[in-house]
């Protein structure tokens, strides 16, 4: 059977944990004319051809931005070592090999694999660029595990960071033929989507669920079950997917989040009405799959 990939997931990459620590042969794959370099350029990602493909370029192509950047491995990709590397220009750099492009926009264009692995990419740099000191004792962080990590350089703290994740919940709710959306004000007139929102400390997935639905939308939900999940690097949620069942039905917008949010019924979203989430986005594979009816969980899944 085919496997299904949300947009920006799946295994394509092998990360080759115990390659991360080994110095030596790291720097000589950075140096090897076969491996690759994903270039992140004002968080925009590389792409070229028609249809458009990741640029995926060697080293030499790049020697004007590698100088002395500490290497950014992300793994083999089609057995191939590959690094991301982040390019510091005022212009737009490296127009022989392709056009730079919002991570967004090729999310859904670019083939499955090349989305993972650019999306991966952009995460880490742009991780990068946001932890360069020491959140303890305000040291310089220098890289560790070839960049998946980095580590303080006092030797006094040497505290080790790892890449920040945010886990969020994103569910559809529905009632039978009806299902549960909602609008923010500064979407587009007739858009909605479902009901998302981050974890909190202490809190459990089922809970958050149950959390953002009520606040948002004055709705209790139960029977919730897991759907799927998406990395979502603007910058660096994950996103969990879920279905659940109101066991209410009024609406009343509590905490502001939204401007709207309203009861549909599969015939009206068939109708076009109301526009749904761009298709990479892990929502509207929730709504899709309620239109189909598949939202019963399979066999053996946990109900929560």
């Amino acid at each position: 059977m085919e496997k299904f990939h949300n947009t920006f997931a799946g295994a394509f990459v092998d990360r080759a944990g115990l390659q991360r620590d080994d110095v030596e042969w790291i720097n000589r794959a950075a140096s090897d004319p076969q491996s690759r370099f994903v270039p992140i350029w004002d968080d925009r990602c590389l792409a070229s051809g028609e249809p458009l493909r990741a640029g995926l370029l060697a080293g030499g192509d790049l020697a004007t931005f590698l100088g002395d950047q500490e290497q950014i491995f992300l793994g083999l990709f089609r057995e191939r070592p590959t690094f991301a590397l982040r390019i510091e220009s005022e212009q737009t750099p490296l127009a022989p090999f392709g056009e730079f492009h919002d991570l967004r926009y090729l999310g859904g264009v670019l083939p499955a694999d090349e989305a993972n692995l650019v999306a991966h990419a952009r995460a880490l740099v742009t991780w990068h660029q946001t932890h360069r000191h020491c959140s303890h004792c305000g040291a310089p962080l220098r890289n560790k595990s070839a960049g998946n990590s980095r580590i303080c350089t006092d030797s006094r703290c040497a505290r080790q960071v790892f890449p920040r994740v945010d886990p969020a919940i994103i569910v559809l709710v529905s009632m039978g033929d009806r299902c549960l959306l909602g609008r923010k004000a500064d979407w587009p007139e007739g858009r909605f989507s479902t009901i998302a929102g981050f974890v909190e400390p202490g809190e459990s997935l089922e809970d958050a669920v149950r959390r953002e639905v009520r606040e948002e939308t004055n709705i209790d939900v139960d029977n919730i079950h897991y759907h799927s999940s998406q990395p979502w690097p603007f910058p660096q949620a994950l996103m969990l997917g879920f279905h659940a069942i109101a066991t209410t039905d009024d609406i009343q917008l509590l905490d502001g989040e939204l401007a709207e949010a309203a009861w549909f019924t599969r015939k009206e979203i068939e109708s076009g009405y109301p526009k749904l989430p761009f298709k990479l986005s892990i929502a509207r594979r929730l709504v899709d799959d309620w239109l189909l009816e598949k939202h019963a969980p399979p066999a053996g899944q946990v109900i929560l």
